[in-house]
């Protein structure tokens, strides 16, 4: 108890010197802080937006079906099972027909993908619905940044070209039905949406599709011969392999802010130990030992960050809350970035993230508080009272 009181004695005599180092070491707390529940809200924010939009507990592919080779989609599509056909029925999936097609806007000439989905499905989080309504003889549905890149407006009429089951071309107008807003770019980027049922009847597959994505609530799903099922962890790899890549240069972005707070008290403990060395030979001329002296010194520094924590809670605290409940916005042009963020990121923290930050730099501060202190053992007390180390 005497050794703590001493500590706090010393480290608020020292005036200025302690507050400035506290002051930067909170810094360090708050932003490392803040800087992980953005990303972790970032990470669930687009996590979520795709399992509502397009990915739901899994999908079922068809055994010819790889979205990274837009050449296998001419052959990717078979007649649904009965296993799946009794999810569909009873809406918990949902058929998606894909094929490669070109649109003709102003005369211009635009590759997509055409997807046939049932207008009256309710697994996917998009307003598919919109494709059942009106008289028009081929309804469309486009997003937003497709709407703009192909300068397509509600009510437009725009041609469409694809290839049937045997490769032979064919044209027809569609008419745009709706231009959804949606945070999700990879069912709106180069894709128009169509009627299942309608785009079934153009290419010449009745009863066939590509792909089926399951309820996100559906936990267990049967196997299917010749239809491939691909989980969430399977559809999430490649976004959370590009997070644990950015994870790299953050890490790199924590270890220099934490750098340049724990220097401070470093050069703070040397020049306390070159200042304070006659009352360091007077202590262990008192009796104190030198074990109880390092003891001492380290727990000065310490309560640097014990103080830190304390001044980073009281600005830290309200701002993650503040954060955390009315969200960070963003620039219009976020939607060029490909992820789906929306225009306001909300991050994400937890009561575990904030204190397991907190013990781990309170720690780190202690190891290098203590790491100027141990020549003190090899003191000897008369050169130390002599004003010599």
């Amino acid at each position: 108890m005497m050794i703590f009181k001493l500590a706090i004695r010393n480290i608020l005599g020292a005036g200025l010197r302690t507050w400035l180092n506290v002051i930067v070491l909170s810094l360090a707390f708050v932003t490392i802080i803040l800087s992980i529940g953005i990303n972790q809200g970032l990470v669930t924010q687009i996590s979520t937006s795709m399992i509502k939009s397009e990915i739901g507990s899994g999908q079922y592919w068809q055994a010819n079906y790889d979205p990274y080779d837009p050449f296998s989609l001419q052959d990717a599509h078979a007649v649904i099972p009965g296993d799946i056909e009794d999810l569909i029925e009873q809406k918990k999936a949902v058929p998606v027909l894909l094929t490669q097609g070109t649109i003709y806007p102003q005369g211009r000439i635009m590759p997509v993908f055409l997807k046939g989905i049932p207008a009256e499905q309710a697994v996917l989080q998009m307003p598919s619905a919109a494709l059942g309504t009106g008289d028009e003889e081929l309804p469309a549905l486009v997003g937003a940044r497709m709407a703009k890149s192909a300068a397509l407006n509600l009510g437009d009429t725009v041609t469409l070209r694809w290839r049937d089951k045997n490769g032979t071309f064919d044209a027809k107008d569609a008419v745009i039905v709706h231009i959804m807003n949606t945070t999700v770019g990879t069912i709106d980027n180069m894709q128009v949406w169509l009627p299942l049922t309608k785009l079934q009847e153009m290419m010449g597959l009745p009863g066939e599709a590509s792909l089926v994505i399951v309820d996100e609530n559906i936990e267990t799903v049967p196997e299917v011969s010749g239809w491939d099922f691909k989980d969430q962890d399977f559809l999430l790899k490649d976004f959370r392999e590009l997070i644990k890549t950015r994870a790299i240069a953050r890490s790199i972005f924590y270890v220099l802010l934490l750098f340049v707070a724990v220097i401070a008290i470093f050069d703070t403990q040397f020049l306390s130990i070159f200042e304070r060395r006659k009352e360091i030979g007077t202590l262990i001329s008192l009796g104190m030992t030198k074990a109880k002296v390092i003891q001492l010194f380290t727990l000065e520094g310490a309560l640097h960050g014990f103080l830190a924590a304390l001044v980073g809670a009281a600005y830290g605290i309200p701002l993650i809350n503040y954060l955390a409940r009315r969200g960070i916005d963003l620039p219009q042009s976020s939607d060029s970035f490909g992820l789906a963020l929306g225009h306001t990121l909300y991050p994400t923290y937890s009561t575990m993230l904030v204190l397991s930050i907190t013990v781990f730099i309170l720690i780190v501060v202690t190891i290098v508080s203590y790491l100027p202190t141990r020549n003190i053992s090899k003191l000897n007390p008369t050169d130390a009272l002599r004003g010599r180390l």
